[in-house]
């Protein structure tokens, strides 16, 4: 009884399904794709059936229309799809690349700026966003990182905010400004200090409460400077030294409001983020008492808590914390009040306690443990 997706269009949600309490949406289902595995099928009976329909040809699908809806999900080159084929006149640029050994000019200390990825006209904007402090030693990765993003740079804002550093932080930043202006859609740079200086060491449990909290003003400061129009919100830590160049559409096809990336110590190692957490079954008779320091849980590591290296198995899954090292947010989620608190709520602070907020609003946070950034140890 649920109505069918007009073909040839790409309108809003047509479908939900509700399945064990939770609501599943198909998005323009007629536009579904199965993708045989070697591990979805039941016997060889099954495999048929659908091997049969895979090499159904419909012919009243109007292929242009269905090829351009599509593009608009996956990175399609419309070139090579619409060979041969007339296409309307507003149908969306194909992806183009210069010519072997060629790359726009690129900004002094930068590496070479890979081409545009043609994305249609209504692509997601992403705003990627990065709170500093002394991280004069990180900068250079993290505008090559930056740089190395496969995303449509007509799409893609920057925006950071440096606070209390005592090394070339800063000046870095106003080096890098023209470089970074020229080379997304718009680059904003703030600097505000709040005066806060760790004395001991960074993880030490005492120090958490204030440290974070510093940290998830920032955040929300910089949120406050450089969000505009953008549809998402993409933070990313200064300190990776490896983010995949897909990162962008990969996390964007999760297809979820909040979805955090696997920060690793290195590609297929432990997990570095500890924030990004799944609850056990065991977790809800354990007497959190004991852990709560400054008022925000601070329980030792696996105490009632899986992390992303335990859960390779799965492509996405939900969680109950995440972590800021690649974490991707709906840019609306943001402007209705989703912060990061700098005060513990639900005995959670800055990135935990936003997905704490997320709960109680409802809204359920995402991991994709098989997408790996790398985040290595150091001081």
């Amino acid at each position: 009884d649920y109505p069918e997706q007009p073909r040839g269009e790409d309108t809003a949600l047509v479908t939900r399904i509700l399945r064990d309490g939770r609501a599943v949406i198909l998005d323009a289902p007629w536009l579904y794709v199965y993708v045989f595995h070697g591990a979805n099928t039941f016997d060889t009976e099954h495999f048929e059936a659908l091997f049969r329909a895979a090499e159904a040809v419909d012919e009243g699908c109007d292929y242009v229309q269905a090829m351009i809806a599509l593009s608009k999900r996956m990175p399609i080159d419309l070139t090579a799809a619409l060979d041969g084929v007339t296409a309307p006149a507003d149908a969306p640029a194909a992806s183009t690349r210069p010519a072997p050994g060629t790359s726009p000019a690129s900004a002094p200390g930068m590496p070479p700026a890979p081409a545009l990825v043609a994305a249609p006209g209504d692509a997601p904007t992403v705003l990627v966003l990065t709170p500093v402090k002394d991280a004069a030693r990180f900068l250079d990765r993290h505008l090559q990182n930056l740089a190395g993003l496969d995303y449509d740079r007509r799409r893609l804002s920057v925006g950071v905010l440096e606070s209390d550093s005592r090394d070339a932080t800063w000046a870095q930043i106003e080096r890098s400004r023209d470089a970074l202006s020229g080379r997304f859609a718009r680059f904003t740079a703030r600097k505000r200090d709040f005066g806060y200086r760790l004395h001991g060491p960074r993880h030490a449990r005492e120090h958490q409460r204030e440290r974070r909290a510093v940290l998830a003003r920032s955040r929300n400061a910089l949120l406050s400077a450089a969000l505009r129009d953008e549809d998402w919100v993409l933070w990313l830590d200064v300190d990776l030294s490896e983010v995949p160049r897909d990162l962008v559409q990969r996390l964007l096809g999760a297809g979820k409001d909040i979805v955090t990336a696997h920060c690793v110590t290195r590609p297929g190692g432990p997990s570095f983020d500890l924030n990004t957490f799944v609850l056990t079954d065991a977790a809800r008779g354990i007497d959190w008492s004991p852990h709560v320091v400054d008022g925000i849980l601070q329980p030792p590591r696996g105490l009632g808590r899986r992390y992303l290296d335990e859960l390779r198995d799965h492509a996405l899954i939900p969680v109950d914390g995440v972590g800021g090292a690649a974490l991707l947010v709906r840019a609306d989620l943001h402007r209705e009040g989703l912060c990061f608190p700098a005060y513990p709520h639900a005995r959670h602070i800055e990135t935990e306690g936003l997905a704490m907020m997320a709960r109680d609003l409802g809204l359920t946070c995402w991991a994709m443990p098989q997408l790996e950034v790398v985040h290595p140890l150091h001081d």
